[in-house]
Formats: structure tokens, sequence, C-alpha cells
């Protein structure tokens, strides 16, 4: 997988007349060569790759990296860099611009004045974009181990248990069966609070007839997974259970119409022209949905700005919703991947409005 990962790569730089590329970002230097180490930059040039890192990952890097040459950088790493550079005769060096800050381009750049620096933008994120067939297996288990965790936390819902004791429960069940950490920090937002889309859980305790929602995900071999499922505590009224349908008639029938070939517009158009033929179109503020990997929010998104053609391989979300401020909100998410022919669903966990205590 690295090795077709390093091809694509060279098939930019070639098309982008890229005569080398330092790599900053950790999850890009993961990407491209399987170091999981907390140090380190990548130097890829037209036929030779460099992992560079200090003297704590000299077993390990040569380990999770052998399809590069691992250099012990010195206190200053850019020295290392550019003896590479005269060693490769290289005089152009591309830079990912989104993850080096001004100061260290300064520096940078002083030291390496013979150098002629081009910022380069999402070279290696558009490759990210479509996942190869190991992400999307792990991908799978991530969400599988999602599944597991909702079914898992619905045992535990009832009146006067907290926010925070719920997602607590559920950081300890991700991590305790193979989950790294959280995919982010867990939703669990009650009652009037479930009308805030990221209202992280707090010290509230639940009460019959609220909402609530949970919006999390595990972190599982270096991907991502993010799920939502909105529950009442109590018996449903009659505004429960009608905005409810909303969201679930707006989510099945975006996962049972979109497709490759569609823009993000389009697709984000599947769900949010439901929501508004109802009259809740401004209370369903955000996107339809956003892509998802090594990172949580990755491009691109179901956005009704977004003019990027899902092709098959892009793997996102799909999570409408409708958020009423003083009552409560419902959002309901799974996470896809683009086929050839469809979607392939990957979380699994049931939507039907689930009442509990």
């Amino acid at each position: 997988m690295i090795t077709q990962r390093l091809s694509r790569l060279r098939h930019v730089m070639v098309e982008s007349d890229i005569a080398a590329l330092l790599i900053a970002s950790p999850v890009n230097r993961r990407y491209l060569s399987g170091f999981t180490g907390s140090s380190g930059m990548l130097l890829i040039t037209n036929s030779n790759q460099y992992l560079l890192t200090d003297f704590r990952y000299m077993t390990q890097a040569p380990l999770q990296a052998p399809n590069f040459t691992v250099v012990e950088h010195g206190a200053n790493p850019i020295e290392n860099v550019k003896e590479l550079l005269e060693q490769e005769r290289v005089e152009e060096l591309s830079f990912e611009q989104e993850h080096v800050t001004y100061s260290v381009f300064h520096s940078w750049s002083k030291q390496l004045s013979s150098i002629q620096w081009k910022p380069q933008s999402d070279i290696v994120e558009k490759l990210r974009r479509i996942k190869d067939d190991g992400e999307i297996a792990i991908m799978e288990q991530a969400a599988q181990l999602a599944d597991r965790t909702f079914d898992h936390i619905l045992q535990l819902i009832k009146p006067g248990i907290r926010e925070s004791d719920l997602a607590l429960e559920m950081e300890v069940y991700m991590r305790s069966h193979g989950a790294t950490s959280s995919s982010f920090d867990t939703i669990v937002a009650s009652g009037a609070r479930s009308a805030l889309p990221h209202g992280v859980a707090s010290e509230k305790k639940l009460e019959h007839g609220d909402f609530v929602t949970f919006d999390f995900g595990a972190y599982f071999q270096g991907y991502c997974s993010d799920l939502t499922r909105t529950v009442v505590v109590g018996e449903a009224t009659e505004k429960h259970i009608e905005i409810y349908n909303i969201v679930l008639e707006a989510q099945l029938h975006t996962l049972e119409h979109i497709k490759p070939g569609m823009t993000g517009k389009q697709a984000d158009a599947l769900a949010r022209d439901i929501i508004s033929s109802y009259g809740y179109g401004e209370q369903f503020g955000h996107s339809t949905g956003h892509s998802l990997g090594m990172e949580i929010h990755e491009a691109p998104r179901l956005s009704m700005y977004s003019d990027t053609i899902l092709t098959p391989g892009m793997t996102v979300t799909v999570e409408p919703g409708i958020y009423l401020p003083g009552f409560g909100g419902v959002r309901i998410e799974d996470d896809i991947v683009i086929t050839e022919s469809g979607i392939k669903i990957l979380t699994s966990s049931p939507k039907q409005l689930i009442t509990l205590g």
C-alpha cells in the first residue's frame, strides 16, 4: 500500500513540476511512510524517499517505514535536509504551506537561502480522499466498534445519570475494546442542550422527556469512525416524534440516493430539501456530511458550497439534523464508502426512535 501511495504522489509531483517535497504534517507522514512516531519529517524526491527523525525512533522507524531511508537528524533537522538536497542535486523544495508556520518557514528559508522554496496546498490530502482497500477495512472495524459502544451505552441510560458519566463510560469501552482513543471529544447532549450540534458532555443529569444525542467515534489503528444517534428518555411526545421522523426521512433518503458522480452540493440537497419542505430548513445549519479517515474532518464535504465530485473510495458521513433552541435537537449519522455503483454503509446501529428509562 505504501508503495502505491508513493507512486501516486510521484505522479502528482511530475505533473506539478515538483523536484522534492518536504512533509511536515504528522498525519501525512504516517500515511506515506507508516511511521507513527511523534517526531520526524519526510523528504521525497523523484527517485528517493527519506524519513528524518531523532535518536528515540532509530529502532522503530526502520521497522515501520521499510520503504524509506531513515536518517537520524541532529539538533537542527534542516541541516540534514540541506545535505540530502545537495546529495540529490535539488535546487527547488516544495513544502506543505498549511502545516508550516510562518516563523518556521522564515527560519528554514534563511538557513537554506540557496534553495527556491515552493509552497504547495493539499498535495497529500487530495491523495488521502480516495481510500484503498486496507484503509476501508480498518475504517469498517472502527465503525463496528462505535456500533458496539452505542449498544453498550443504551443499557446505562436512565434519568439522573450525568452526560459526563455516559461519555466517560463510552470512552472506556472504546479503549478497552481496541481503540487508541476516541475520534474526538465525545458529545452527549440532553434536553435543551441537544439543540447544540457540538454539545460536548456536561455535568447535566438526564431527565424524563429529554432528547439525548450521542455523537462519538473510535480512533482505531490510525483511522476514525463517527456515529450519531438520538434517543428519548421516558415517553416521546408528538414533537419528539415529529422532529425525529423528519430527520430520519432525510437521512434515509440521502443514503438511498447518494451516488458517485454527484457533487457535494447535490448530495447535501438530498437531505436539506426534505428538511426544508417541512419548514425546518433554518434549523439545519450545518452541512449534511464530511469526509473522514485518518482525521475526523477531511475533504470533501457534503455541503451546499462543495463542487467536489464524489468518487469511489471516498468515505463520508451522512448526518442531517434539526435543532430547536429551548426544546432540543436530533441528528442521525452514518459512515459510508462511495462505491462504483452506489455506497456501502459502514455503521449499523438501529435508527428507529428509541425510548429509555
